[in-house]
C-alpha cells in the first residue's frame, strides 16, 4: 500500500504531468518524482515533447546516485519498448531503485507490461495510486489510444448571454485581443484545425497560427474544411499557401446520418494521417453535429463581458429537445483572459 510520502509525491507528479499542456502530442503527459530511501524528494521531472526524454529519465537524472534504493513515483506505467527513446523500465533498473509506484496502467500493446517487467526483476511495484487524477491530466492521450481517433477540442467564443454573432451577422470581434492570442496558443498545440464550409464562406478565416507579433509560425496545423458538396470558393483564405489544407467532402468520406460529411470517417482519416489533436472551430451546425455524435472531448469557451439579447447561438442540430437531454459538462478550469473568462470543461461520459 502506498505510503503518505508516495501519495504526496504522486500528487506532485500529476501536477508536473499537466504542466506542459498538450505540447507532448502525440505522446502522453507524464510526471515523475524520485524518493530517496528515507522518503525525501531527490528528483522530479515530466515529459516535455515527443522525442524528448521520458519523465522517469528526467527525474532520475536529477536524482543521480540518490535514487539508488529509493522509489520512483510516476503517473503512467513505465514503458517497455524502444521508440525514439529507450525503455523506461531499463532506465529504472539501471538506476538501482527498489520500488516503483504508478497511477495508470499503459493501455497500448507496444508499451504495456512495464510493471510486470520490473516485478520480475525483483522490484516492488504498485499500480493504481491516484489513477483518476492522473488520467484526468493525461486525458488527451488516453482518449486517443483507447478510442483510436483524434482528441477533439471544441473552441467557441460567445457573449455572456451565449451569442456567437449579432442578429445582423457581425461577429468580429466578440472577444478581446488577449483571448485571440490565447486561441493562437491553443491552435499551436493542435495538429489539425477544423471548420465548416459555412464558417469559411461567411467569415473567410485563414485558420493559421500566429505569434504574439502577428507573424505566422513555422509549424502550422492541417486546416480542414468540412464541405459536404465541395463548394468552397477557390479564393478562400483557408486555401492559401500559408498552411496545408484539406477540403473534406461527402464524395470522399461518405455521408453521415444527417446527410452531411460522415464525421466518424473524417476523424478516422485524420487518425490515418497521424493527426492526434484536433481543434474544432466550426460554426453552430458543425459543432452541433460533433456534439450530437459524441465526438467532442473538451470544450474551451471564451466568454466576453457583452450582452446582445438576440443573435446566433453557438450550437444547432444537437438533437436536444428537453433539459434532461442536455450534455452535462465537468468544468476543469476557469481563468480570466484579459477582460474575458475562459472556461475549460469536458462532456461527462455515460
Amino acid at each position: 500500500m502506498a505510503t503518505d510520502s508516495e501519495i504526496t509525491a504522486m500528487r506532485r507528479a500529476v501536477v508536473l504531468s499537466a504542466s506542459v499542456g498538450e505540447r507532448t502530442s502525440p505522446n502522453p503527459n507524464v510526471g515523475a518524482v524520485v524518493l530517496a530511501p528515507d522518503g525525501g524528494v531527490v528528483g522530479e521531472g515530466c515529459h516535455q515533447r515527443a522525442g524528448g526524454p521520458h519523465a522517469e529519465v528526467v527525474a532520475l537524472a536529477e536524482a543521480g546516485q540518490r535514487a539508488r534504493g529509493g522509489t520512483v513515483v510516476v503517473t503512467l506505467e513505465p514503458c517497455t519498448h524502444t521508440g525514439r527513446t529507450g525503455p523506461c523500465t531499463e532506465a529504472l533498473l539501471a538506476a538501482g531503485v527498489s520500488r516503483v509506484v504508478y497511477a495508470v496502467a499503459d493501455p497500448t500493446a507496444a508499451a504495456a507490461g512495464g510493471g510486470a517487467r520490473l516485478a520480475a526483476a525483483g522490484l516492488e511495484v504498485e499500480g493504481g495510486v491516484l489513477a483518476s487524477e492522473a488520467a484526468a491530466a493525461n486525458e488527451r492521450w488516453l482518449t486517443t489510444v483507447r478510442r483510436q481517433r483524434p482528441f477533439v477540442v471544441w473552441k467557441v467564443a460567445t457573449t455572456l448571454d451565449g451569442k456567437v454573432a449579432a442578429p445582423d451577422g457581425t461577429s468580429r470581434w466578440i472577444t478581446s485581443a488577449e483571448s485571440r492570442r490565447d486561441v493562437h496558443r491553443l491552435r499551436a498545440e493542435c495538429d489539425a484545425v477544423v471548420a465548416g464550409a459555412g464558417t469559411v464562406a461567411v467569415d473567410d478565416p485563414q485558420l493559421t497560427v500566429r505569434d504574439e507579433h502577428g507573424q505566422p509560425v513555422a509549424d502550422q496545423p492541417l486546416r480542414v474544411v468540412v464541405d459536404t458538396h465541395g463548394r468552397t470558393s477557390s479564393g478562400a483564405r483557408v486555401l492559401d499557401d500559408a498552411a496545408p489544407t484539406w477540403v473534406a467532402t461527402a464524395a470522399e468520406l461518405g455521408k453521415g446520418p444527417d446527410g452531411r460529411v460522415d464525421l466518424t470517417a473524417l476523424l478516422d482519416e485524420l487518425w490515418r494521417r497521424d493527426r492526434r489533436l484536433v481543434l474544432l472551430e466550426g460554426g453552430p451546425t458543425l459543432a452541433g453535429a460533433f456534439l450530437r455524435a459524441g465526438l467532442v472531448d473538451r470544450v474551451v469557451a471564451y466568454l466576453a463581458p457583452t450582452l446582445l439579447g438576440e443573435g446566433l447561438a453557438p450550437l444547432t442540430g444537437t438533437g436536444v429537445t428537453t433539459l434532461d437531454d442536455g450534455v452535462p459538462l465537468d468544468i476543469s478550469d476557469v481563468t480570466r483572459v484579459g477582460p474575458d473568462v475562459r472556461v475549460t470543461a469536458r462532456p461527462r461520459r455515460t
